[in-house]
């Protein structure tokens, strides 16, 4: 008991254990030079009695075995010393101060072995046995006042915040599985990072250079085609993806039961794409198809309207635009629907362009106000209405972009059991206005023929996902019914906030807060603390140290904390990753959280680079081409709307004389005839 009659009853037990040690040196010293301290007259017959009657103990039997005695009654008094903790007390120089004690305590009896005067021997023996002891002690004592606790020796915590990982390989017929180490307990082990359920979705995040698309994307367009899937890639830095898939495909191509064909869109190079018409008449059923695709196309070319949805001044540029689609969908089974001809019939006058819309039933509820402002004089609020879609949409009129959006060499259902195909889709950093528009067009089409029952399993991935804008509940819903349609969906995002600024706050969060499988390189800000509150806390040990003047006090306490916090989560290192894995409910994983660097074998991703093959041309088009293809575009509005005209003009010219013989109903009959010409003229 820590009372005070207690501690001074120990101290005492010590003082005397101390004493009793150096008596029995003394006593030592005494009958080792017996014949010296004769010499000096310094015995006397009490004392040599006394000695006489301890030696009958057989303490002083032999040479050291009063010295091992005394040293052990050192030790004992030393064990139960305390002294006031000291920090400036280092280990190494108390293990010198004892080691150097013992050094001399014990080789001074080598001192007896030198030839000189007897006296100067046993003073030398004395003298080296008496320091060797008192270094022994003074390093002793320096022990009991060492602060065993070193706060300072992981002053970043990093210790403390490492935690048990996933060490098991669990792989199934549609997993991703990255080779992985990490730090728990001092011990570096390996682990593995299992993807087992990617239908779930995966939101790979990290800003530039944190290598998500070496130490991640990589190996999951590797593995999908290795195991059979259908593909589409958004390549943004296009071709690294694509030159990595084709590849990769040429490799696996055996894998598969029914042979995939491979497919790209590049508007750069035209010698190097396919042509594909993303509003293909056959995979838009009803006008909400046009809708969407009108919706995608102008919120890509328009990122700021994203937050404005519902606005007068974006929904109406959005509904007209479905209505020029919709009208050429439904115009000759769809003869002319593609973007090309819906920009070139926008562009159209409007008393030629609004007569025409008005003979599709469809459309007409669609078109009414803009009429009605046509017919009201109301050119300020028309042009408002409509001009800002014509401008938009103005910015895709090129020859090359005519050229790879009017043919039809591929459809978009990827997954398609009878025909299935792996699409790379390139878009160009300095052209990303405009050409991201485009391609979330191709992807939004392409996500809703993909996610349908009956179709292979399929893995879509999008690197630098915010570059592109699905419209509706494109990705939201996406990622929501994927999973029954085994539809691997891979979303490359550089940092919350861009998704925030492309998206908006509320779909941005929607997408975040919906994927089931995340991993995380550097990122600062809110995204870190987003992730380190998603990954959670762990029980984390906390010490500290009180010193004062007369004792120390130490104290050890645990507390949940985040296993990983926002500032390690901004200062990870290139390969490092955080995140959280989904499991099935066959398949479960405890341990889902990680932090760890993922091991590439980079000397043979080398050489397997250094092995691909260019992907080849697909044709020989020369510029001559691409101009007769876009003069062709503009002949055919040109034409159609001479038809439809002429039409018109011959149904009016018809119409008129049969309502001019009848006139038996005088002035009544006049109304009817200007109400039934109250449509636009031309």
């Amino acid at each position: 008991m820590q009372t005070g009659e207690d501690i001074q009853g120990l101290r005492k037990i010590l003082d005397f254990t101390r004493v009793l040690s150096v008596t029995v040196l003394s006593i030592h010293f005494y009958i080792s030079g017996y014949t010296v301290f004769q010499y000096w007259h310094l015995t006397t017959q009490i004392v040599d009695r006394i000695i006489l009657n301890i030696g009958k103990t057989g303490l002083f039997e032999g040479f050291f075995k009063a010295k091992l005695a005394a040293l052990l009654l050192l030790v004992v008094s030393l064990i139960g010393a305390k002294g006031k903790k000291d920090e400036n007390i280092r280990k190494d120089f108390i293990a010198i101060f004892i080691g150097a004690g013992l050094f001399f305590y014990f080789v001074s009896a080598l001192c007896f072995y030198l030839r000189a005067a007897p006296s100067l021997i046993v003073t030398m023996y004395a003298f080296f046995t008496a320091m060797g002891y008192i270094l022994v002690l003074t390093g002793g004592g320096r022990l009991s006042r060492l602060l065993k606790l070193n706060l300072q020796k992981d002053i970043f915590n990093t210790e403390n915040e490492t935690f048990p990982q996933e060490e098991r390989l669990i792989e199934n017929e549609y997993s991703v599985n990255l080779p992985a180490i990490y730090h728990f307990k001092g011990k570096v082990r390996k682990s593995w990072i299992n993807f087992i359920n990617l239908f779930r979705g995966l939101l790979v995040i990290g800003t530039p250079g944190a290598g998500k698309t070496y130490f991640v994307i990589r190996h999951i367009i590797d593995q999908h085609i290795r195991k059979g899937f259908s593909m589409f890639i958004y390549d943004f830095k296009f071709d690294d993806l694509t030159n990595l898939a084709y590849n990769k495909l040429k490799r696996y191509r055996r894998n598969y039961e029914v042979k995939p064909k491979f497919y790209l869109i590049n508007f750069d190079d035209l010698s190097k794409t396919h042509r594909c018409n993303p509003l293909d008449p056959q995979s838009m059923e009803d006008i909400t198809d046009a809708t969407e695709s009108s919706r995608t196309i102008l919120l890509g070319l328009n990122r700021e309207w994203v937050k404005k949805q519902g606005d007068f001044f974006v929904e109406s540029p959005i509904n007209f635009l479905t209505a020029i689609i919709w009208y050429l969908r439904k115009y000759e089974n769809g003869r002319f629907c593609t973007l090309p001809h819906v920009i070139e019939l926008m562009q159209a006058d409007y008393e030629e362009l609004f007569p025409i819309l008005q003979e599709q039933e469809d459309i007409k509820v669609l078109i009414n106000p803009f009429i009605s402002a046509f017919q009201n004089k109301a050119r300020e609020q028309l042009e408002g209405q409509v001009a800002s879609a014509k401008i938009s949409l103005a910015r895709l009129s090129s020859p090359q972009l005519y050229y790879v959006l009017s043919g039809n060499d591929f459809t978009l259902d990827i997954n398609n059991p009878k025909e299935p195909k792996i699409v790379c889709m390139g878009n160009n950093p300095q052209k990303i206005q405009v050409y991201g528009a485009v391609l979330s067009l191709y992807i939004s089409r392409m996500i809703k023929l993909v996610n349908q029952k009956g179709k292979l399993k399929s893995s879509l991935i999008f690197d630098e996902f915010p570059t592109i804008y699905i419209g509706g509940s494109g990705v939201d819903g996406l990622l929501a019914t994927a999973r029954s349609n085994r539809v691997a969906t891979t979303l490359g995002i550089q940092d919350y906030s861009q998704l925030k600024k492309d998206y908006g706050r509320e779909q941005a969060e929607v997408i975040m807060n919906i994927v089931g499988n995340i991993i995380s390189g550097q990122v600062t800000g809110d995204t870190a603390k987003q992730l380190s509150e998603r990954i959670g806390k762990i029980i984390q040990q906390r010490e500290s140290v009180s010193i004062n003047a007369s004792d120390t006090s130490l104290s050890k306490s645990t507390q949940l904390d985040y296993a990983v916090p926002a500032s390690k989560i901004s200062a990870l290192s290139s390969g490092a990753f955080v995140g959280m894995v989904a499991d099935n409910p066959d398949e479960r994983i405890d341990l889902k959280i990680f932090h760890n660097v993922i091991q590439n074998d980079h000397a043979a991703i080398k050489a397997e680079e250094d092995e691909y093959v260019p992907i080849p041309e697909v044709n020989k088009v020369t510029s001559t081409d691409v101009q007769e293809n876009y003069l062709m575009i503009k002949s055919d509005i040109r034409n159609l709307i001479q038809t439809e005209i002429d039409l018109l003009k011959a149904r009016k010219a018809t119409i008129i004389p049969l309502e001019s013989d009848n006139n038996s109903n005088g002035d009544s009959q006049d109304k009817d005839r200007s109400s039934k010409g109250a449509g636009v003229s031309f």
